[in-house]
């Protein structure tokens, strides 16, 4: 019984070294063509969704003209009972920001409501500049996001939501707000989830931090809510699943150990 019992450990233990493979891929962008990816890559800028925070700042040449466009200054102008009528009342904003809506809108001074959901920064300055024209010469619009967040989950020395200070985001940088990935982390197969305008619902999109060629992709540059989540390896999925299955035994075996103890006892009597 017991040369059974040692033949049985030996191929439990080759078994599990054959299972739990070397880790390959450990490397970023260990793609050849590197140099000519990363020419490649281009950032297109974010686009405004709902619950984004705002700084919209105009000036113009005609400091007292431009007031009353000016949240921080509007106040002062003598027709601001006029332009306040249709702001919003906001506590948790300071002078300057603007949410955007559940409808994808922002109450502008003396402008009104405008939609912006969808819009990149570019296109929301273009228009608000084309309005303004109206009332200012040579209007300039400065625009800014000050809620620029996104999640980064699993295999990462660091998970949670993270702030950028910066809107040009790529998702190497997210990783290092994270504090990178641990050693247990598929490189090959990261999940960027990302809400569609389009679809109106979540995509999820693979993505293999080991090639170069992942800087070209269009989701190398991250939106804002974003979600990052770095799956486990084989390796590690392997071993908890062995662990689970231990455990699980354990307490198989310690059930009937116990109903085999109880059954011995009552027969003796």
């Amino acid at each position: 019984m017991k040369k059974y019992l040692v033949v049985f450990h030996i191929l439990f233990v080759l078994l599990f070294l054959f299972a739990c493979t070397p880790k390959k891929n450990i490397v970023y962008m260990s793609n050849d063509n590197f140099q000519n990816e990363v020419s490649q890559a281009r950032y297109a800028g974010l686009h405004i969704q709902e619950g984004d925070l705002l700084s919209i700042v105009v000036s113009a040449f005609d400091e007292i003209a431009v007031r009353p466009f000016n949240l921080g200054t509007m106040s002062r102008t003598a027709n601001a009972g006029t332009v306040t009528s249709s702001m919003p009342n906001n506590t948790n904003t300071t002078p300057s920001e603007y949410v955007v809506s559940t409808d994808g809108t922002i109450v502008f001074p003396v402008l009104g409501v405008v939609y912006c959901k969808g819009m990149t920064k570019q296109q929301l300055k273009d228009d608000l500049e084309s309005r303004l024209k109206r009332y200012l010469t040579d209007p300039m619009v400065t625009i800014s996001l000050l809620n620029f967040n996104i999640s980064v989950l699993g295999e990462v020395n660091s998970p949670g939501q993270k702030t950028s200070s910066t809107e040009k985001l790529n998702i190497f940088q997210a990783l290092a707000l994270a504090g990178d990935v641990t050693y247990d982390a598929n490189r090959t197969n990261v999940k960027l989830i990302r809400y569609s305008q389009e679809l109106g619902k979540e995509q999820t999109i693979s993505l293999d931090l080991s090639e170069a060629s992942v800087v070209n992709s269009p989701y190398y540059f991250l939106q804002q809510n974003d979600i990052i989540y770095v799956e486990p390896d084989r390796n590690k999925q392997i071993l908890v699943h062995s662990d689970s299955a231990t455990d699980k035994w354990i307490r198989y075996g310690g059930v009937a150990l116990g109903l085999l103890t109880l059954i011995l006892t009552l027969t003796r009597k």
